[in-house]
């Protein structure tokens, strides 16, 4: 029979050091129903961990209305043009992509989040985070099998296509600036100018 023991603090110098709390999608959601997060919070759930987005910038918010036309306009009611909303892509993760074009459902996803199985693009319009979409998002994105992602890059002009995951990360990457024309791996016939997706 196991003997119980009296639990004592740990010595001073004791190396032991806290343990990381990796908070659920159904943790993360009980919280937001709570209150705790403010309605206009723009928060998101990566691996875990509960991260503040960047303030949305003028550049940010005509770059997403832009595209949100502009894929509305091409693909009509052929695909989901989900805009700022959550997908899910595992217990510990509920990112919300500033677009994700969706397979067509005629509910719409009332019913549920999307899953990675859902998602034929996922866009990230970086204006202050291109470092952090490019390192942190595009890394979670691969090993969870978005099948395509698309980073804007604002500042340099150019949009980043990331396709083929792995879990080491997308094996297809290319930049391309204006001039070019670019088209979904799920649509290959339709295609649009870089110069219009920039803006």
């Amino acid at each position: 029979m196991a003997r119980a023991t009296r639990a004592t603090a740990p010595d001073v110098g004791d190396d032991t050091m806290p343990v990381r709390h990796r908070f659920t999608v159904d943790e993360y959601h009980r919280m937001g129903e709570a209150g705790i997060f403010h309605e206009d919070s723009r928060v998101e759930l990566i691996e875990g961990d509960v991260l503040h987005m960047c303030p949305i910038g003028t550049r940010h918010t005509g770059g997403v209305n832009r595209l949100t036309a502009l894929f509305t306009r091409r693909f009509g009611s052929r695909v989901v043009v989900s805009v700022q909303n959550p997908m899910i892509l595992d217990d510990f993760s509920e990112p919300q992509p500033d677009l994700t074009i969706l397979a067509y459902r005629s509910d719409y996803y009332d019913g549920a989040h999307p899953r990675p199985a859902d998602v034929l693009l996922a866009i990230e319009v970086a204006d202050s985070s291109v470092s952090y979409d490019r390192r942190i998002k595009s890394n979670l994105y691969a090993r969870k099998h978005i099948r395509e992602l698309w980073i804007i890059d604002i500042p340099g002009k150019a949009l980043e296509v990331y396709r083929r995951p792995s879990a080491q990360g997308y094996r297809e990457h290319q930049r391309l600036e204006r001039g070019k024309r670019v088209a979904l791996a799920a649509f290959p016939r339709t295609s649009f100018r870089v110069a219009d997706v920039l803006g």
